[in-house]
């Protein structure tokens, strides 16, 4: 994906599958190394009541005041258009006339706003309302992180939400607001999750991805280039299982499928948001006119589920524990491994290399050289000690997630009345209101970062880790951790701590490299055209 300039505006001052049915059920710290290391391892107004004819007057409910602010009040631009017409138009420029990033950047210039209301996919006739109030800048960005003023129930994938039957009948964490009473026993479980086999970690991930390398360098030798995404894929699956669930899938009956059966479970659920370079009538009738019927993947949903409820009795333990059904936590560890873990690797780690790649060997021999003196001091070891000591390498990790954030779109809907800033101006979203906050330009806001729309290798060393605080891929800052208390990502340590294995382990063993990159509908596809063996 390239990344658009942005010039931010100046505004004027003014198991249960699917065929069983049966009433919905919704149901830290972690010890990875966190910014303190820790160890590696988520427009309606309400109407008062009228009081009744009774000399006894009920309290009317009083609308809260907003916040005071010193910013002028504006009132926030943009419309929606005529209903359904209206949405169904913006969703052409989002997919075809213009593409997402520009859809959105051409708004903002036009109404000299980085707070503005639009329509977000998918629209007519899988969600019932599209409307927004968009978010583009780092000030105003961080409401939607406050979970006194919004709300995040059923917002996970946006405007609509996908069929539970989709995840065995139930609401799984991601679609849970931290106000429910079951997100704090599910978050819980998913802490336990990573924590439980936090030692099998570094050795797995080195086992796993050594022989990752040892295919990238057959396939080089064979035909002089190879591909990365599908052997990678298949790499961070096996880490995943074999970390995680002390179970090495190829041994099972699941075998090698795993990646091919998540990606088309996840197209089933995110397809009314993906362009996937179909023609554009295609794509129009399968994926956003109807929604694709889950009884077509029951069979490969079964397949995963089987897996994973056959390798967790450790974490059954701890769901009996918390008073979580097995089935119900089976359901979420299937979700938390796949969609958001393994999903995180498949879109994160070839966007990394695709940046790392792309800055060229100068960047590629200090990091070889950081990495491996690193090492060396620590007796030949990679350790958390040793990976303290690569002020470099853990920069180059945190811009990469700054640049190009594997999740770029959160929503949030006001719980009350509330005022958001952007650098400029205020302006007044009403409670009820869906607010959306498009990441990668809040992420590259040049009011904050210096060189924003830069891959900047050494951004974040020495005085730059104060911006930590702006780097909000895990759905809350880099300086925060997650807690049952809010919607941070549960594994937003571990997500960082395999990151950092992944630059440190190829930089061990290579001196740099080169690659092709396409565009895919979920990350960056890379081809590596060649790898350069360690020299020193």
């Amino acid at each position: 994906m390239s990344v658009t300039s942005i010039t931010l505006p100046c505004p004027q001052p003014h198991s249960r599958f699917p065929s069983q049915k049966k009433p919905l059920r919704s149901r830290s710290n972690l010890g990875f190394p966190s910014r303190r290391l820790i160890y590696a391892a988520d427009g309606v107004s309400s109407s008062s009541s009228s009081s009744p004819p009774s000399s006894v007057q009920l309290p009317q409910r009083i609308a809260p005041t907003p916040e005071p602010t010193k910013l002028p009040l504006r009132k926030i631009p943009g419309d929606y258009g005529p209903p359904v017409f209206g949405a169904l138009k913006d969703r052409q420029d989002y997919f075809y006339n213009q593409g997402r990033e520009e859809y959105l950047k051409s708004r903002m210039l036009r109404y000299e706003s980085t707070v503005y209301r639009t329509n977000m996919p998918p629209g007519p006739f899988i969600t019932n309302d599209s409307r927004v109030v968009v978010l583009l800048d780092g000030k105003s960005f961080p409401v939607l992180f406050d979970n006194a003023k919004v709300e995040k129930k059923d917002l996970f994938t946006g405007t609509y939400m996908p069929y539970t039957e989709l995840t065995g009948g139930y609401r799984v964490l991601s679609y849970i607001d931290p106000s429910e009473p079951d997100h704090e026993k599910l978050k819980q479980l998913i802490f336990f999750l990573l924590k439980h086999r936090r030692d099998k970690i570094l050795p797995e991930f080195h086992s796993t991805f050594s022989e990752l390398f040892q295919t990238l360098e057959k396939d080089l030798a064979a035909v002089g280039r190879a591909e990365y995404n599908a052997p990678g894929e298949q790499a961070a699956f096996n880490f995943l299982a074999r970390s995680l669930f002390g179970a090495n899938p190829v041994d099972t009956k699941l075998g090698r499928d795993a990646p091919k059966l998540i990606a088309k479970w996840v197209l089933f659920q995110l397809g009314p948001v993906l362009r996937l370079g179909l023609p554009k009538v295609v794509e129009e009738l399968l994926l956003r006119t109807v929604r694709l019927p889950p009884s077509l993947i029951k069979a490969d949903y079964r397949r995963l589920y089987d897996f994973f409820y056959q390798s967790s009795e450790a974490v059954f333990e701890e769901a009996d524990r918390l008073g979580i059904s097995r089935e119900e936590a089976c359901h979420n560890l299937l979700f938390t491994t796949c969609f958001n873990s393994f999903g995180g690797m498949k879109i994160f780690f070839p966007n990394m290399i695709k940046w790392i790649g792309r800055a060229g060997a100068n960047l590629h021999t200090q990091l070889a050289r950081e990495i491996r003196t690193a090492v060396q001091a620590n007796g030949g070891r990679i350790t958390m000690g040793a990976m303290e000591q690569m002020p470099l390498m853990k920069s180059v990790v945190y811009e990469a997630f700054r640049i190009e954030p594997p999740v770029p779109v959160q929503y949030g809907r006001a719980k009350k009345d509330l005022v958001v800033e952007s650098h400029d101006a205020a302006f007044e979203i009403k409670e009820g209101e869906m607010i959306c906050g498009f990441q990668p330009f809040a992420t590259r806001d040049p009011k904050i970062f210096d060189r924003a729309d830069e891959f900047v290798p050494d951004r974040f060393t020495g005085d730059g880790e104060r911006l930590l605080k702006h780097v909000l891929w895990s759905n809350g800052p880099e300086t925060q951790s997650p807690t049952v208390q809010n919607k941070q990502c549960a594994g937003k340590d571990f997500i960082v701590f395999i990151s950092r294995l992944l630059v440190v382990e190829f930089f061990l063993r290579y001196d740099s490299f080169d690659i092709e990159v396409a565009n895919s509908p979920l990350g960056a596809a890379i081809t590596v055209t060649s790898l350069k063996k360690a020299s020193f």
